[in-house]
This record gives C-alpha cells, sequence and structure tokens, in this order.
C-alpha cells in the first residue's frame, strides 16, 4: 500500500526526532553553559515561546508552568538570544502547530506522551519527566540545539536548585503544621521582598497574599481574567503601564502598586497598622468602594469603623434588601462572605509562613 503524503511526513518527523535524541549528549559535564553555545542557531532573534501545561493550580505536576518560564529564561541567555514568554491554557493541539506553522510561535512547550508524534512539529526530549519542547520541522538544528542544552543544563547544579524550588512551593499551613523551617516559601521570595519593603509590609504577609491569590502559581488565571501570581485585572495593570502579567516580576510590582494605592485611601483615618492591613486586604479582594461602604454603615450604626471586627459585624445587614435604603452605602448590596474569609485566611498563611521563616 502506498503512503500518503501525511504519512511520510509524519514517518520523517519521526526519523528526524529519534536520530537528534541520539544524537544529543546525554552528559557534557564541565562545559561552561553561559556564552558557550556549539551552534548560533538562536544566537541575536527574538524568539516567542508558548507554555502550554494547563493550570498548576488544578494539576498533578507543582508549578510546572512557572518551572517551564524559568528554564525558557536560563535558556536564552545561554543561547544569546531574546524570549518573549506567553502562558496559554489552551490545551488546543491544533492551535498550538498552527501558531508554530505560521510563525507566531518558535517554540511550545506542553504536555506531550514521549511516544506521540505530531505533523510539523519536532519535540525535544522530555524535560522533568512531564513535557517537551516543539518546534516547526523546518530547521532540524533547532530541536538539536534545545536537546544539547536541556541535556546539559539538567546536569548541573543550578537546575536541581531550580527545581527543589519549585517542587518545595506547597502549602505553608501544611508545611507549618508538619514544623518545617526553611529560609524560602517559593520561587519568587527574593521579587516578594523588594516589592514588600516598597510596600512598608513584612515580606512574608505579601507571600501570603500571593499564596492565597494563585498558590505561587503564574498561570493561575480566574473567570473574571484576573492574571497570574497576585491574580491582577489586565486592566488595572495597563493604568501602571504593565502589560505582561506572566512575567512574575511584573505581576507582583502591579499588584503591590495597586495594594499601595488602596492604602493610600485609608492613611488618614487613624488605622492602626495592623487595622490598615486587614483593610487593605479586603479592599483589595472586594474593592475599595464596597468597603468604604462597609464602614459608613458601620459608623451610622455607632460602631468604631476603625476595626475591622466592626466591619465583619455589620456586612450581614448589607446582604439585606433593606440596605438598599440605606443613605450611606452607595454601591448596594454586598454578600461579603468571600472577604471575609479572605482576611482570615491571608492572616492564617502568614502566620504559618512566620513559623516557616522566622526571621523576617
Amino acid at each position: 500500500m502506498l503512503f500518503t503524503e501525511k504519512r511520510i511526513r509524519r514517518t520523517r518527523n519521526v526519523l528526524i526526532s529519534l536520530l537528534i535524541i541520539c544524537l544529543t549528549p546525554i552528559c557534557e559535564k564541565g562545559r561552561l553553559l553561559s556564552g558557550a553555545k556549539a551552534d548560533d542557531v538562536f544566537a541575536g532573534k527574538e524568539l516567542v515561546c508558548a507554555i502550554d501545561l494547563g493550570k498548576d493550580m488544578r494539576s498533578g505536576h507543582w508549578l510546572e508552568t512557572g518551572f517551564s518560564y524559568e528554564l525558557v529564561r536560563r535558556f536564552a541567555q545561554d543561547n544569546g538570544c531574546t524570549v518573549r514568554i506567553i502562558a496559554t491554557g489552551s490545551r488546543n493541539e491544533a492551535e498550538y502547530i498552527d501558531s508554530l506553522k505560521c510563525g507566531k510561535a518558535d517554540i511550545v512547550i506542553t504536555h506531550v506522551e514521549e511516544e506521540d508524534t505530531l505533523d510539523g512539529v519536532l519535540m525535544s526530549r522530555v524535560v522533568n519527566d512531564c513535557s517537551v519542547w516543539m518546534t516547526d520541522d523546518d530547521n532540524p538544528r533547532e530541536i538539536l540545539q534545545i536537546n544539547k542544552w536541556i541535556s546539559l543544563y539538567s546536569t548541573t547544579e543550578e537546575y536541581a536548585q531550580l527545581k527543589e524550588m519549585f517542587h518545595a512551593a506547597t502549602s505553608p499551613v501544611k508545611r507549618a503544621s508538619q514544623g518545617v523551617i526553611a529560609e524560602n516559601v517559593s520561587p519568587y521570595d527574593e521579587i516578594i521582598k523588594t516589592h514588600a519593603a516598597d510596600l512598608g509590609w513584612d515580606w512574608r504577609l505579601l507571600a501570603a497574599v500571593i499564596y492565597q491569590e494563585s498558590k505561587f502559581s503564574i498561570s493561575s488565571k480566574s473567570h473574571r481574567g484576573a492574571t497570574g501570581l497576585m491574580q491582577v485585572m489586565p486592566r488595572n495593570a495597563a493604568r501602571y503601564g504593565i502589560y505582561d502579567l506572566t512575567d512574575p516580576e511584573n505581576n507582583i510590582l502591579a499588584g503591590t502598586i495597586h495594594l499601595s494605592k488602596i492604602q493610600d485611601r485609608f492613611k488618614d483615618y487613624g488605622f492602626t497598622h495592623d487595622e490598615m492591613i486587614k483593610f487593605t486586604l479586603a479592599a483589595y479582594n472586594a474593592g475599595a468602594g464596597r468597603i468604604t461602604d462597609c464602614r459608613r454603615l458601620a459608623a451610622a450604626q455607632g460602631l468604631d469603623n476603625r476595626k475591622w471586627d466592626n466591619i465583619v459585624k455589620v456586612i450581614p445587614m448589607m446582604r439585606e434588601d433593606t440596605i438598599l435604603e440605606e443613605e450611606s452605602v452607595k454601591l448596594g448590596k454586598f454578600q461579603g462572605h468571600e472577604t471575609i474569609a479572605y482576611v482570615e485566611n491571608v492572616m492564617r498563611i502568614y502566620r504559618s509562613i512566620c513559623a516557616i521563616c522566622p526571621k523576617a
């Protein structure tokens, strides 16, 4: 029986992929990665890389998207190129193959079984037993260079440390209950420390916010469009001139700018530091307007509206239809269940992180 053109193409791709993997050196220890390139396939290029690994928060593959993101950044450094990384969630095979074929993406990282083959693409060796890098099949030298780099980098101490960092970023509450003492709680601690200082917060508190928002997953996205580590709304980030919310630095910067602006709205009302934190957290979750409504209602009830516990007391009133007749309330009914739980959860996670990392 004659092969169809499609089957011939598929067979060709399988053979090329097998040849590349066989020719790729498994261990070339001692070779300096940084600046040491046996091939200039990528040198000077600007690459687009799409990472399509699903949602880390719902997968059994830990913080795989963040891990792959950092691998790609190091790949770009070592191969003399720049890269724009997009964390997608399409899980649509046809889409990412099409992106490679039409040049919208240079590399796609996704879950594909090692024995699978796809028309029109070449696949790297499996990375960490769960993902592969894909390129268009027009230039086999690209996947050869990728395989060579993966083989080399996976033998380094830096790779081992990076892998451990993303594996260890599990529930702070669970880790604290197990008596874990560590220097780090996430792969992003250094970024968190920088921006927490700008905010005037203990870095462990900001880390607690980020864990509550995304469990340290850069691929996290809500049904309303909030994105990334701090679940930032793109329209808010755009106001601050930030557009790439997949990037951990950009996302945390946008989130802390937003927290700072919320905090500034409450600074002239005589809050204690601890109360200021709780009101800022509540407003980050529900919006400053909603929390201002609750404060007005608390004042109308003769309660000290600088204490979060008093706001919690009046929130049930905000759920009643009669609240629509209350002049002090501008935005209407407010359920508030999520916001009360949000503040409680962040403070609980914060206490756990303080137990894990006793030194601020």
